[in-house]
């Protein structure tokens, strides 16, 4: 990957968190059926914490950014048992295949040791292969929001 992508902690009064936004949307938007694109901005505003949960990181090449992840309280509206969670990982597709996915969810990963969490959770429809590389494990398979999904579990 190159040198010059650099990841940085988002607030929420980034020029930047719409776009976020809009990729996140336009991602898994169909798992939130009638949630606005504004409503979706709102929401990435308020996971923009100034450390620990909530926290929303970017990859940036120059001021561009490439790629987004997250630390969140909860990402599955029927399991709260659970948390904190990585949600919301996305590469441009032109960015792909660089390393930067993984990347931001190192960078995810030391914000939940620094703050104290002792393992977290993700859900993916079909990314466990990166997520098993990356040293998460298999917890659940089940079905969210009519979307086949493995839940994973990382120990940090």
């Amino acid at each position: 990957m190159p040198a010059r992508v650099r990841i940085a902690r988002l607030d929420g009064d980034s020029p930047h968190v719409a776009i976020l936004a809009e990729w996140a949307h336009d991602t898994w938007g169909h798992l939130h059926p009638g949630r606005s694109l504004d409503t979706a901005i709102a929401l990435l505003r308020d996971e923009c914490g100034a450390g620990g949960v909530p926290s929303v990181f970017a990859a940036f090449h120059g001021d561009t950014p490439v790629g987004t992840a997250s630390l969140v309280a909860d990402d599955m509206s029927d399991r709260l048992d659970l948390t904190p969670w990585l949600a919301s990982v996305f590469v441009r597709p032109e960015w792909r295949g660089r390393g930067i996915a993984s990347r931001l969810v190192q960078r995810v990963e030391e914000e939940a040791r620094a703050h104290g969490h002792d393992h977290f959770y993700l859900y993916t429809p079909d990314q466990q292969p990166l997520y098993r590389q990356l040293g998460w494990r298999d917890l659940e398979q089940r079905s969210y929001r009519r979307e086949a999904v493995t839940i994973m579990r990382r120990d940090c």
